[in-house]
């Protein structure tokens, strides 16, 4: 085919794409999970105080979505020994008293004893906003997650949806596998629809979409929040949770921003992933074996080039990018190696002439 540059809107047009269709949101939210789901994928204990000092910067960086510790039982997770501790360390630190309650810090709570630890922290007056929830629609993934049959697991989850409530918690439900299962393969879109809708017939005030093994596709990501959309609705309530195993991260989020979706989620240098089984040269349960064949090449979005993308296409995040890269180039002395993100290498695209 010889078209010259006049005619490259035919070109479009023959090959099935037309350069005028691509609309995504004016504004996005996004919110960290670093200090979670981000270090509970490390070998080895990241200090307390350095965690506070994560979410004492992502806060003063206009992040008001943060993921805290997990709830679970420390010996299986010694990284979030410190859960009780590192809450009351960030609900009473002065850097960031004005910000505090303007911000919604959630603690992972997987299974009945992780809601109760939740529920008598927040009536000690430290507690979680919200607490997560999560079913896969691969049974074998959600056994191995959870320790419950998918049947058991409803009915526990909407218990514990009423006691939280009743403290004063907010629950997010979240469905996970929704484009493949590590151990099974290939999963049902629709199923991940039905379970969206049971979460929030069960009462749950938002649900997390989670592509937790790096399995979705642009296309079938933007196949699948389009379904969303059309079926459910509530996109301020829908959270898109994406991982990067293979590479297609930036690419799932603008296919997601193309279907409509509004929230996101991500972690300082993309670290994250399993539960650690080893954990400071001590052999650890976690969550068992991990997935991968590398466990050091997986993790989500890098949440420093989410925001310096989105910055460039015109799309407002509300957050301070300057101090989102400072926090991800000292988060990378944290963890003590060189990270996933390559905006905090690079930089921002310059505004205007660099007079080079």
């Amino acid at each position: 085919m010889n078209l010259k540059l006049g005619n490259l809107n035919v070109f479009y047009t023959l090959v099935g794409l037309n350069c005028k269709t691509m609309k995504y949101p004016k504004k996005v939210v996004i919110g960290d999970i670093t200090v979670r789901d981000g270090y509970q994928h490390e070998e080895k204990f990241i200090p307390t105080e350095a965690k506070l000092w994560m979410l004492e910067n992502l806060l003063l960086a206009g992040f008001k979505h943060l993921e805290v510790t997990n709830f679970g039982n420390p010996k299986g997770m010694p990284q979030f020994s410190d859960a009780d501790e590192l809450f009351k360390k960030i609900r009473t630190s002065k850097k960031v008293a004005h910000l505090i309650d303007d911000a919604s810090l959630t603690a992972i709570t997987i299974r009945e004893k992780s809601v109760e630890r939740a529920i008598e922290a927040k009536l000690k007056g430290f507690g979680p906003d919200r607490i997560l929830l999560m079913v896969s629609t691969s049974e074998s993934h959600h056994l191995k997650n959870s320790g419950l049959t998918l049947d058991k697991y409803w009915k526990m989850a909407e218990e514990q949806i009423k006691k939280a409530h009743a403290a004063g918690i907010k629950v997010n439900g979240t469905v996970s596998t929704i484009w493949g299962c590590p151990i099974e393969g290939p999963t049902d879109l629709n199923k991940a629809i039905d379970f969206t809708q049971r979460w929030f017939d069960i009462g749950a005030d938002d649900v997390e979409h989670a592509d937790h093994d790096g399995s979705a596709s642009p296309n079938r990501v933007f196949e699948y929040y389009s379904m969303l959309q059309e079926k459910v609705g509530m996109t301020h309530k829908q959270i898109v949770h994406f991982h990067t195993t293979r590479g297609w991260g930036s690419a799932n989020v603008l296919a997601a921003l193309q279907a409509g979706m509004t929230n996101f989620e991500a972690t300082m240098g993309g670290i994250g992933g399993q539960p650690a089984n080893f954990v400071d040269g001590v052999p650890v349960a976690g969550t068992g074996s991990y997935y991968y064949k590398d466990p050091n090449l997986v993790g989500l979005i890098s949440t420093e080039d989410l925001v310096v993308m989105l910055d460039e296409m015109g799309i407002e995040t509300n957050l301070d990018i300057d101090k989102v890269l400072e926090v991800g180039q000292m988060n990378e002395r944290i963890v003590g190696r060189r990270l996933r993100s390559e905006s905090i290498k690079n930089g921002r695209v310059p505004k205007s002439l660099t007079g080079r």
